[in-house]
């Protein structure tokens, strides 16, 4: 999903912090707000693109198993909606690898060469994605039901590593190395030198999970909305199920990879870690302050809720270690330490909330699997709320993230080594690209809308038929059946020219509940 123009998937350290007081021209900001706005519309979709071909491997794999009509329906619509997601991060890639030339020439021509791995594996991962995506849409009904399910794991697999190609470079910007420059230029550099940052072991798996719960929230966020307008059928139930249980899993692992990632920044990036933190002096026995805003000219965060040491023994497990403050540098080096820490707060606070609703319902699922209560999980009018929450919460838990690494590691595009006003164009022509990328945007934004609410017609028949638990052992076989005089020519699935892959339409498609018609018409 990640186009090879994304390249520096998060070059917002130009963008999605605010700009220092110190520094910025016009030039410098437009460029700055144009990149932290494409990447952030960008990233939505490339969330998407690693997150959903994971949970159609596992609905259609159960469609497989069991030729269950409403596994079939759920894949069906997943499919769709996610060949629309995928071309509209296309477009939105292609108008990135434009703005990377255009807006940051500077960086480009001085560190392109050392990120050069990255991007070409990337190029490779997102044409193999393509490939074999135009093979699954393109295979109903012209590939075996098994063999039309094994075509999504290199769309797995592609998707997730042309995402994280583009995660070590970036984490290479975050915390440089492996590369010898001589008076502002490379002269040698590591191949792999991105992959082996500081900094990109922990991003990787950070932005994986972040990925997989994004998806999952949207996914089960949609589900609950339809219940609540009183759609409680099998093939909603299931939506939902499905999209919960990857957000509740992986919300908890998350809050361990934050926990490793923290203490990499303050090894790595202490100036990250005190506007993370609001912490303005450098001391030992630091407080974790929770909430409020850092008050720049004091130094001190207001209205928050301190802990005392506990910053100190988080990061060094011992009250004495010592926390680096923002006036450790000069102020024409710190980040904004405002917006980074409101940033901060923002991403904690919606992951415990997250965190929080994975441990409730984990309780009371194992409660209603001991009285013998189905379905396990509830679908009270409260949960149903939370679930439809739970989506975007993810998503802007995860922008949030985002503006926290990059906002974090202001005014530098790489760390130490080159400013964010040194690598910016001087283009006198900014305002009419600014203004066309917001256009282009918009467009798009409002083509996506409207394509998806077109799709949103609800279950199929089908499933109100279907009971939660039941099977359906009369689908025909995944091989097509051989025609005969009575038998009409295959009824017409949802553009792909089928019902399923690799079966044969019935003749009532419509209200037999044995039907292999995958449409949520």
């Amino acid at each position: 999903m990640v186009h090879a123009a994304e390249v520096l998937s998060h070059v917002a350290a130009l963008a999605q912090a605010a700009d220092p007081p110190q520094a910025g021209s016009v030039s410098t900001n437009l460029a700055r707000a144009q990149t932290a706005f494409s990447l952030a519309f960008h990233i939505c979709f490339a969330v998407f693109g690693v997150g959903m071909p994971w949970l159609l491997l596992f609905v259609e794999g159960r469609w497989v198993r069991t030729r269950d009509p409403v596994w079939l329906a759920l894949t069906r619509k997943w499919s769709r909606a996610f060949a629309v997601m995928f071309a509209v991060g296309a477009v939105s890639g292609t108008a990135l690898s434009f703005e990377f030339g255009l807006l940051w020439p500077a960086f480009m021509a001085r560190y392109g060469g050392v990120l050069g791995l990255s991007f070409t594996l990337e190029g490779f991962a997102f044409f193999a994605e393509a490939i074999f995506i135009g093979m699954y849409l393109y295979g109903w009904k012209r590939l075996s039901a098994r063999a039309h399910w094994l075509t999504l794991w290199p769309i797995a697999i592609a998707g997730t590593f042309s995402t994280l190609f583009i995660i070590t470079a970036n984490a290479w910007m975050n915390t440089p190395g492996h590369v010898t420059e001589v008076d502002g230029k490379v002269v040698s550099a590591e191949p792999f030198a991105p992959f082996l940052a500081a900094t990109a072991p922990h991003q990787l798996i950070h932005m994986l999970l972040a990925a997989l719960m994004c998806t999952g929230g949207i996914v089960a966020g949609v589900y609950a909305v339809g219940m609540l307008r009183g759609r409680r059928d099998a093939y909603h139930q299931r939506g939902l199920r499905v999209g919960l249980a990857v957000l509740l899993v992986c919300a908890p692992l998350q809050l361990i990879v934050g926990d490793w990632a923290a203490r990499v920044v303050g090894n790595e990036q202490p100036i990250k870690l005190a506007a993370m933190e609001g912490l303005g002096h450098t001391r030992t026995h630091a407080p974790l302050t929770i909430g409020g805003i850092y008050d720049e000219q004091t130094g001190e965060v207001r209205h928050g809720i301190e802990v005392p040491e506990l910053l100190s023994l988080m990061q060094g497990f011992s009250a004495d270690h010592e926390i680096t403050g923002l006036t450790a540098v000069p102020p024409e080096e710190r980040p904004n330490a405002v917006l980074v820490h409101s940033a901060f707060n923002v991403m904690v606070g919606l992951g415990m909330a997250l965190i929080a609703l994975s441990l409730v319902t984990g309780v009371v699922v194992l409660r209603r699997r001991r009285r013998g209560e189905r379905p396990l999980l509830p679908t009270g009018r409260p949960w149903l709320w939370a679930a439809a929450a739970s989506g975007p919460a993810s998503m802007l838990a995860m922008l949030a993230g985002w503006e926290v690494t990059e906002g974090g590691r202001q005014p530098w595009i790489v760390y130490g080594r080159m400013r964010v006003d040194e690598a910016v164009t001087s283009s006198s022509g900014m305002p009419a690209i600014f203004t066309g990328t917001i256009l282009l945007y918009l467009g798009l934004a409002t083509a996506l809308i409207l394509i998806l609410r077109r799709m949103a017609t609800g279950g199929p028949e089908l499933a109100a038929t279907v009971g939660e638990t039941s099977t359906t052992p009369d689908i025909p076989d995944a091989r097509p059946a051989p025609a005969s005089p009575d038998t009409p020519a295959r009824v017409r699935g949802d553009g792909d020219g089928g019902d399923g892959p690799g079966t044969s339409a019935p003749t009532t498609p419509r209200t037999d509940p044995s039907s292999s018609e995958g449409d949520a018409r």
